[in-house]
This record gives C-alpha cells, sequence and structure tokens, in this order.
C-alpha cells in the first residue's frame, strides 16, 4: 500500500554508518548491536507490516544507563532513533527508517521490586504485559490492562500507545494504571517522573508522557500498580440477530449503572472464524455476540449476570449463555483473544482503532458495513463495546494493489466517522503512520502546532521516532520555522 508516504533517508548519515558504529561500539559495546542485514532486517517493520524499512543498526541495551550512552550518541550525531519495543504496534509506531538506529528495550524486562502492601510493582520496560500478572498472581494480585497481544507485547509500547485491552472498562487504560515512569531524554539526561504514590504534586508530567509514541523521550522502567484478584468472575455470551441490536443492548447495559469488567463484541464473519480456531462454543447462528464479563462473590456474579439478561431480553437477543464454570470462561475468552491471529490465518486485514461515544454504537456498525461495501471489501469487526473502542478487521489480499489501496481508503473513512460521531482517530493502537494525515481531521492547526511545541521541548532537533503521529507537511513547516528563528540562520 504505496500512499503513506515516508521521508528519503539522510544519505549523509548512511555514509558515515561505519564510523558511528566503531563510536558507538568504543561506548556501548559491540555485543549491544546488530549490525548483519539478516539481523536488521528483524526490525525492518511491526505489526503494519504493509511498510518496512531497514534500519541502519539496531541496538539492544541493557540497563538504563545504556540506553542514555545510546541517545547521547544519537544527540551527538544527528542520528534519528526509533524507540522499540516488541514491535507489536499496527499503526506503524515502531516501522525505521534506513538512517535510524533502532532502540530496542526487549533485554530489559526484569521485575526490579514488588511491594504488596502499598500495591506496586516497578519493572524494567522490556517486560511483557502478561509477565508482569504471572509474577504476583501467586500472592492473588494482578495488573489490569489485558491488550490482546499481552503475551507478547511490553509495557514500553504499552505506555507509548497507551494500551488498553478487554478489562479496561472497569480497571482503565495504562495511564491509569501507572504510578511513574524512569525516562532517558534525547540528550541523555535520566529523568524520574512520579513515583509509587497515587498523588503528585506539579504538573501532570506522566499523563503526558504515556501515550507520547516515543516522540518526548525512553522509558527505560515503569512502577506499576498492582491490584487484588476478584473472588471469581463469570462471563456471559448474548447473541443478537443484528449487529444493531448488540449495540444497542450495550448502551442500555452501561445506562442502567452496571459496570462489567468487560464488553466484548464480535459480528458473524469473527465469530465463525474464531469458534473454527479456538472451539470456544460461540453461536454459529447470530448476526452479532457480547461478551458480557462481571465479577465479585458467586453471589453477586448471580445477580448481575441475571440482571444484565433481563436488560438484554429487550433486546430481542437469539441466545443467552452464562458460563458454567472456570473451564468455560476460560474457552470463551481464548476464543476472543485469539481473535486476531485467527482472522489473519484466513485473510490479511487493516485493524482500524478508533473510538465513539457509546450511544452512536448502532449507527458506527451500520456506516461501517456501508463503507467497507462501498470498497467492495468484506470486514469482521471484534472490539471493545463497553468504551467504544472500535476494531474493524478490514479484509483483503495484500498482493492485490487495487484492493491495498481500497482497504486502505475505506479505513480512513472509518476513522473520520469516529471523528464525526464525537470520537477519536485511536483509543489504543496509537496513531503512528497510519493515522499520521488524518490527525488534522480531529485537531486544528493550533491544536498540532501546541502539541508540536511541546515535542519540540524534550527533542529539540526531530530526531526521536521521526515521521510518526504528526502530519509531514506540518512537521516540515514546524521545522522551518524554528531553523528560520534560530541565530545560525540569521
Amino acid at each position: 500500500m504505496p500512499h503513506i508516504e515516508l521521508p528519503e533517508p539522510d544519505a549523509g548519515v548512511i555514509r558515515r554508518r561505519p564510523i558511528l558504529i566503531e563510536d558507538l561500539k568504543a561506548r556501548v559495546g559491540a555485543d549491544l548491536l546488530i549490525l548483519d542485514e539478516d539481523g536488521r532486517r528483524a526490525y525492518e517493520t511491526d505489526a503494519f507490516t504493509a511498510y518496512r524499512n531497514v534500519p541502519m543498526l539496531v541496538v539492544l541495551p541493557r540497563t538504563t544507563e545504556d540506553v542514555s550512552k545510546i541517545l547521547k550518541f544519537c544527540h551527538e550525531n544527528d542520528v534519528k532513533v526509533i524507540p522499540r519495543g516488541a514491535g507489536t504496534s499496527l499503526c506503524g509506531g515502531a516501522l525505521p527508517t534506513e538512517d535510524a538506529i533502532v532502540l530496542c528495550v526487549s533485554k530489559m524486562n526484569r521485575v526490579i521490586e514488588v511491594d504488596y502492601v502499598n500495591r506496586f510493582a516497578r519493572v524494567e520496560a522490556g517486560i511483557t504485559n502478561l509477565e508482569i500478572t504471572s509474577r504476583v498472581a501467586p500472592k492473588g494480585f494482578f495488573y489490569a490492562p489485558d491488550p490482546s497481544s499481552q503475551l507478547a507485547c511490553t509495557i514500553a509500547g504499552n505506555l507509548a500507545m497507551n494500551s488498553g485491552g478487554a478489562h479496561c472498562l472497569k480497571y482503565g487504560v495504562t495511564t491509569h494504571n501507572v504510578l511513574g515512569v524512569k525516562m532517558v531524554l534525547i540528550d541523555g539526561t535520566i529523568v524520574d517522573i512520579g513515583g509509587t504514590s497515587l498523588e503528585r504534586n506539579g504538573y501532570d508530567l506522566l499523563s503526558l508522557m504515556i501515550g507520547s509514541e516515543g516522540q518526548l523521550g525512553v522509558v527505560t522502567e515503569a512502577t506499576v500498580k498492582i491490584l487484588p484478584s476478584a473472588e471469581g468472575a463469570r462471563p456471559l455470551m448474548i447473541g443478537f440477530r443484528s449487529p444493531e441490536a448488540a449495540g444497542s443492548c450495550v448502551a442500555a447495559i452501561i445506562a442502567a449503572g452496571i459496570i462489567p469488567v468487560a464488553i466484548e463484541y464480535m459480528d458473524r464473519a469473527a465469530i465463525e472464524v474464531c469458534e473454527a480456531f479456538a472451539g470456544a462454543g460461540y453461536p454459529l447462528d447470530v448476526e452479532a455476540l457480547l461478551i458480557v464479563e462481571v465479577e465479585g462473590s458467586e453471589n453477586e456474579i448471580g445477580i448481575l449476570l441475571a440482571r444484565i439478561a433481563e436488560i438484554a431480553a429487550a433486546h430481542d437477543p437469539k441466545t443467552v449463555v452464562m458460563s458454567s464454570g472456570p473451564e468455560q470462561s476460560a474457552r470463551i475468552w481464548a476464543g476472543r483473544k485469539a481473535a486476531f491471529g485467527a482472522i489473519g490465518r484466513i485473510s490479511d486485514y487493516l485493524c482500524m482503532d478508533g473510538t465513539i461515544p457509546l450511544a452512536q454504537l448502532p449507527h458506527a456498525l451500520t456506516r461501517i458495513s456501508q463503507i467497507c461495501a462501498e470498497h467492495d471489501l468484506k470486514v469482521a469487526n471484534i472490539f471493545h463495546a463497553g468504551d467504544g473502542n472500535l476494531h474493524p478487521l478490514i479484509l483483503y489480499d495484500a498482493n492485490d494493489d487495487s484492493q491495498a489501496d481500497r482497504a486502505e481508503a475505506a479505513g480512513e473513512a472509518i476513522l473520520k466517522l469516529c471523528v464525526e460521531l464525537g470520537g477519536c482517530l485511536t483509543g489504543e493502537h496509537g496513531v503512528g503512520i497510519e493515522k499520521r494525515e488524518l490527525m488534522a481531521s480531529q485537531f486544528s492547526a493550533t491544536d498540532l502546532a501546541v502539541q508540536m511545541r511541546i515535542k519540540t521541548v524534550f527533542d529539540p532537533t526531530w530526531r526521536l521516532n521521526p515521521a510518526k503521529v504528526f502530519p509531514l507537511a506540518a512537521t516540515e513547516t514546524m521545522r522551518s520555522g524554528r531553523a528560520a528563528s534560530t541565530p545560525e540562520a540569521a
């Protein structure tokens, strides 16, 4: 799919590659570098695989001090740097350029400290999301954000994109579950933001850093909340005759004052594929399926599920199935967690990530189907219905340029629809390169200028994760304006 523009690499930097390599070896050691082409090619793309570039070199730091040396080196030598976790980004957030160094924190994966009394864990940024829960589960605790890629994705990427997951309806997304970070600025300065307490004085810089997509610095450690595990949890599956009925039911559940742990939505296309893959027990004779999970004591669970079933009855459900126990609950969630991979077995797809107000769900589902039909494409809808975070999967053949172009056009139309309905371009995947040129559909020129000025405070030469988030034309205008105002330009 060729029409997302990527900047031309700096030929001068590429020519200096041998000198830069020797200098960096002297600072951090040769054992941290990946220099051969095959090794570097492993980092040429992330999960947004339509675009790829082999980076100039890759470096795998083991400590915060290593990161500091690498960033100071990049700052002094005017070299671009691409922060990377596990590379699970679905928007090109970790896509490298050919004149850049990829700084991958995957080797920084230790649990540094766990404090069960004060309910926090301090971890290195390369640890996987699921590993935190695995470490604290024996003591009856867990880490709440649970992206579908939680087995592979790192806390570094979760922080960069402010990731959520199925259970964010009750527990919030990453920003609601992080107390502090250790971060390295582009000049190598190490800073601590936040800490171990729930409240902080001064400006809320932590919220500024979470979701900044590697534009302001590289996080090396995070202090995250750990929560006591619930006494129990059980999902309810509700099958509907139409997507609109399912959307209306979601809005009705929330309007009734019930906050489940999760409300997940799948349409017929997704149900069939996920059931064939996981054998989760999903009904195959419905047009839409809701998975609604509640937690608490067994008595509380029973009361809540009965109340939700009563609400659903007003929307003409075709089937209502309550999980009978842990084994069935695990199968139900295994199907949902495997959804993206299951769809990937049968088709290439673009995964959208817009958000909308809950009241707009029925209309949004109708329009998404219409938009894809207008582009002669199929769509499978899988998303976090409880907080209006949509994940339409637009199915296409990546080897067919016409289909690829139509898929990208349909995706843009869906994201613009989300903004028109009062939502936004991204719920948890980030902007990256995928939505970069759509930012002007949500933000005014003044809004974007303020955001870019904030970036400039932390990254004056715009070397951190370049060509992401901000429209390229706006980026060049900002950089040109700064160049004209410097004493050297005068």
